[in-house]
């Protein structure tokens, strides 16, 4: 690190970490202590701020770790999808339709098509193949506003997770029989053999454009083109462990080498 300073942060992520103060996410600013006040103001970058300071440190100035972007998209499937396109990133043909419009769907989509939970449906869960009227039906009955997505026939997807913008692993998801969702909750199975290198190449062209520093990127091959299908900010740690790779001692290489801070 530039200076022997320590680093402060609000989130138990680090906590443990020599060069890292934690102080916890307390519920209001004022709840901190006048010397924990100063150790914010003093810190040159604030590490994990929570969704609850991101947006006031950044109005503020102050530099944070992850950044502002990570926290604004996470968990929101509309945001993202409206980000990717603006950014020019390739992803699966989506719309979004609000309620009066739902009719119009099956005018632009045929079936199978997915529809998803716009927001907080992370594991899998909120995700459904579309097949028929029905299921469309009981899809639109569980939201006002719909997310719909070309379904891209596949076995597998590729995870890849980014630290401030470097790619520390990268492994495939395999569907359980039955199942057309990868994740591990739904019984997803990993496999790091034979990795794309042009697909991580496109995760982190993803992240950066985006701004995501911390994330897990999701990316589908499909006719032998890639597909970013979003971006995972609390993405789980079994490929990690499964590495031997801890999340802790990541952070602590790159805080230690001045990659962050």
């Amino acid at each position: 690190m530039s200076d022997c300073s320590p680093l402060v942060a609000l989130g138990s992520r680090l906590r443990g970490i020599p060069q890292v103060i934690t102080l916890g996410v307390k519920p209001n600013f004022l709840d901190y202590d006048q010397e924990e006040r100063n150790l914010i103001k003093e810190s040159r970058i604030i590490l994990y701020p929570s969704r609850n300071y991101a947006q006031f440190f950044n109005t503020s100035g102050k530099r944070t770790f992850p950044g502002l972007e990570t926290y604004l998209y996470a968990d929101n499937k509309i945001m993202q999808t409206t980000l990717f396109y603006m950014m020019e990133i390739p992803h699966p043909r989506t719309r979004i339709y609000y309620h009066l419009h739902h009719e119009d769907i099956l005018k632009e989509f045929s079936f199978p098509f997915i529809g998803k939970i716009p927001r907080d449906s992370a594991r899998g869960r909120g995700v459904f193949l579309i097949r028929e009227k029905s299921e469309l039906r009981d899809y639109l009955s569980l939201t006002n506003v719909a997310y719909i997505q070309e379904f891209l026939p596949h076995d597998r997807d590729l995870r890849v997770v980014l630290i401030n913008y470097d790619p520390v692993i990268a492994y495939w998801r395999y569907s359980a029989e039955n199942n057309f969702r990868t994740n591990l909750a739904q019984g997803g199975t990993i496999c790091f053999d034979d990795i794309p290198e042009k697909a991580v190449q496109l995760a982190v062209e993803c992240a950066k454009r985006c701004k995501f520093d911390d994330v897990g990127v999701d990316l589908i091959c499909s006719g032998a083109r890639w597909s970013v299908i979003e971006a995972n900010m609390k993405y789980g740690r079994k490929g990690l462990r499964m590495k031997d790779l801890d999340l802790k001692k990541i952070m602590t290489q790159k805080l230690v080498a001045g990659e962050i801070g």
